[in-house]
């Protein structure tokens, strides 16, 4: 009687190339931050002292685990980070390479966010869910997108690479690539390649964008001092047409400006 063997068959993941090191991608996180942070003056203080890299740290080893199977110990070594560094990162959640996280405090990341290479987040920035059913549910932060303090994007939709979301913002629709986002809800405020570019770093400058509601009081302004122009015009035409009553009087009635509408088309023409 032949034998039946059992031979393992090969998991297709296993064909597919190892990826970086664990040790290697925090060595990538920790040398990325001397480019983002002029306050950065060396690997070992920036590994010492900055809470972001902390953050992680320790959410490069729960990935890990959690990867493995570990999920219990995964979310344990989630929450002790948190505890250590005020910064939540879901062991789940998928994050590239030279990932900062400047000054480290509040930040949210939830479990099936995915983050892109080079990318960079200031404190108090959420990356959030908005449903409660299974499946993707958080937001995707193409390569090098930065993200202003405070900024909140959720539900699971795409900021696209190069774009930069404005501090306070709250990002609830997909945005194109290389664009400037701003506002509650956010919306476009600066189109692809009008900001500058920086040759070989990446640009931090996310301050610079335009003011959309200024923009607006300044053409209200300007329509106002025109009408208020065009009104002294008129009430002088009043005046030199000798019509009774005060001319300058916004009180004064029509009827006590009888026969002078041909004036005032006259006027307005």
């Amino acid at each position: 009687m032949a034998c039946v063997v059992d031979i393992p068959m090969a998991d297709p993941d296993d064909a597919r190339p190892a990826g970086p090191s664990l040790l290697a991608l925090i060595r990538e996180d920790i040398a990325c931050v001397r480019q983002r942070d002029p306050a950065a003056r060396g690997q070992v203080e920036t590994l010492l002292t900055y809470p972001g890299i902390h953050a992680v740290i320790w959410y490069r080893i729960a990935h890990g685990l959690w990867n493995s199977g570990w999920r219990f110990p995964a979310r344990l070594l989630s929450w002790l980070g948190r505890f250590l560094s005020n910064v939540d990162i879901h062991p789940g959640a998928r994050i590239g390479h030279r990932f900062f996280i400047d000054h480290g405090a509040g930040v949210v990341i939830g479990e099936t966010a995915e983050v892109g290479d080079d990318v960079t987040l200031y404190h108090g920035v959420t990356l959030g869910g908005t449903s409660w059913s299974p499946g993707k549910r958080h937001p995707t932060l193409e390569d090098r997108v930065i993200v202003g303090a405070g900024a909140k994007i959720l539900g699971p939709i795409t900021v696209g690479a190069g774009s930069r979301v404005g501090a306070n913002s709250v990002v609830i629709e997909s945005t194109p690539p290389d664009v400037t986002v701003v506002g509650i809800p956010a919306r476009v405020v600066r189109p692809q390649l009008s900001h500058r570019r920086v040759v070989g770093r990446i640009d931090l400058d996310h301050h610079l964008m335009p003011d959309p509601v200024g923009d607006a009081i300044e053409v209200l302004l300007d329509r106002v001092e025109f009408l208020e122009a065009r009104l002294t015009h008129m009430q002088k035409r009043l005046r030199e047409a000798g019509v009774p009553g005060r001319a300058d009087d916004p009180a004064v009635s029509m009827s006590d400006c009888g026969g002078t509408t041909s004036l005032m088309e006259t006027c307005n023409g």
